[in-house]
């Protein structure tokens, strides 16, 4: 029997409690975190039509961030350019799902930079 590690399972119970409280409408969508080792990936979600509007990471071919030294500066970065993806999309305030993690370090810098893109969250 496969076995599950306790850090996952904790996690898990995370996302779950604070997805309780968060929904993301048209008029505000949800702004869902996915932090793994090498890469930060972001989503802006309309709960209502379960679509995404918005979509970036830190792995796409349109980002560039070759200049920046850190992961924190990436994250940075990727938060300033998904708000200025849905600035054109039309999206002016956002819900801020972090997906479990803590608010800080790569996940603090990238709403950091989302707000200084013009989102408010």
């Amino acid at each position: 029997m496969a076995h599950k590690s306790r850090k996952l399972i904790a996690r898990g119970k995370r996302i779950k409690r604070i997805r309780k409280k968060i929904f993301g409408t048209a008029e505000c969508p949800r702004m869902r975190v996915f932090r793994s080792n090498r890469h930060m990936y972001v989503q802006i979600i309309d709960d209502t039509k379960q679509a995404t509007l918005v979509a970036m990471s830190t792995g796409d071919k349109e980002f560039d961030g070759s200049d920046l030294g850190d992961k924190c500066e990436q994250a940075g970065r990727v938060g300033e350019q998904v708000a200025k993806q849905a600035k054109e999309a039309g999206i002016e305030q956002v819900v801020f799902d972090r997906g479990g993690n803590l608010y800080h370090g790569r996940v603090k810098a990238l709403s950091e930079g989302a707000r200084k893109g013009g989102l408010k969250l």
